[in-house]
């Protein structure tokens, strides 16, 4: 593709072509090196566009409800004005590598709405509940004039952490529970969050809704707080009845705002930009070193010294370095 048809196509997403949006983010994950290098480009020609909109992450064990939560939540956003975007992150199979990419069918508001765009992509490989390429699915939202964007991770856990490295806000949606259940859930994810929320509570789990409530925000007590401009909240909602969906959306406008106007929000997403740089920087480094063709047949006769204990992973590293022009340890 030439210089013109990136330039035309940034155009085009700017404003607004979902079309140009979805063909876009299908470059991004391509692993084909020549697409690599029209993504960089494209990303680059977009990122003075980028940066505007309120970035949630959503996770939460499998069965709680996250999508038909979000199809709440969206649909109660689109009222108030907004235009979302929610990526969902569906895992994929060990055996095809493929993905149901079921999330959206739970979603049938939102999927007809034209101020709403979802996007189901696999999560492949990638851990931390997120794919390869959501970094750069948000940008290019955001640049098609998303003002809210939502990441639906793949389900709870400590790798769960990596989409709060992504995001403004981390939302953890959890169902009414005892208090073994309670232990159950890592104490990590639980520190990150900056808002619990008791999703279904309605009808016959509306008591034991209200005692997990309790219990979380006890909980929540002993820990100390994430951010110095927000004390994480706990909350009880319904995405089946919509209640508490109001205060849901309310404490989202109340946690941008706090963080926006005391500069924490541009420090964090500094700070994930720089990390976003460090782990691409390795991950270039790497495949640089494999498809390299000076060094295709010096990698594996290392590997080979790995292999019969020869040399020590860390000196078989270095060794490979030492082949580049680079800074040497000192």
């Amino acid at each position: 593709m030439t210089e013109p048809s990136i330039t035309d196509w940034a155009a085009r997403i700017m404003a607004g072509d979902r079309r140009a949006l979805a063909l876009a983010i299908t470059l991004t994950e391509s692993q084909r090196i020549d697409h690599r290098t029209e993504a960089d480009a494209l990303l680059n020609l977009i990122w003075s566009r980028t940066g505007h909109a309120i970035r949630i992450a959503i996770s939460g064990p499998p069965g709680v409800g996250k999508s038909t939560f979000i199809e709440t939540l969206g649909t109660h956003a689109l009222a108030a004005g907004r235009r979302i975007a929610v990526l969902a992150i569906d895992p994929s199979s060990r055996l095809s590598g493929g993905s149901i990419l079921g999330d959206k069918t739970r979603m049938e508001t939102l999927t007809r709405h034209a101020n709403a765009y979802i996007r189901p992509s696999p999560a492949g490989e990638t851990l931390g509940g997120v794919a390869r390429r959501t970094r750069e699915a948000i940008a290019l939202c955001e640049a098609a004039g998303f003002d809210l964007v939502i990441i639906e991770t793949i389900g709870v856990g400590q790798s769960e952490l990596t989409a709060a490295n992504m995001v403004d806000m981390f939302i953890l949606l959890l169902a009414p529970a005892g208090g073994d259940d309670l232990q159950g859930i890592k104490r990590g994810i639980v520190e990150i969050a900056d808002l619990l929320l008791i999703n279904k509570s309605d009808g016959d789990l509306e008591i034991a809704a209200k005692r997990s409530e309790t219990d979380y925000a006890n909980a929540l007590r002993l820990l100390r707080p994430v951010s110095t401009d927000w004390q994480p909240q706990v909350h009880r909602c319904s995405a089946l009845t919509g209640y508490g969906i109001d205060i849901v959306w309310s404490t989202i406008l109340a946690h941008a705002t706090a963080i926006t106007t005391s500069g924490e929000r541009d420090r964090r997403r500094c700070q994930q930009d720089i990390l976003w740089f460090r782990e691409e920087l390795r991950e270039r480094l790497l495949n640089f070193f494999e498809v390299d063709p000076s060094l295709r047949l010096f990698i594996p006769r290392i590997e080979e010294d790995v292999r019969r204990h020869i040399l020590a992973p860390p000196t078989a590293a270095q060794r490979i370095l030492n082949t580049l022009p680079l800074p040497r340890e000192r």
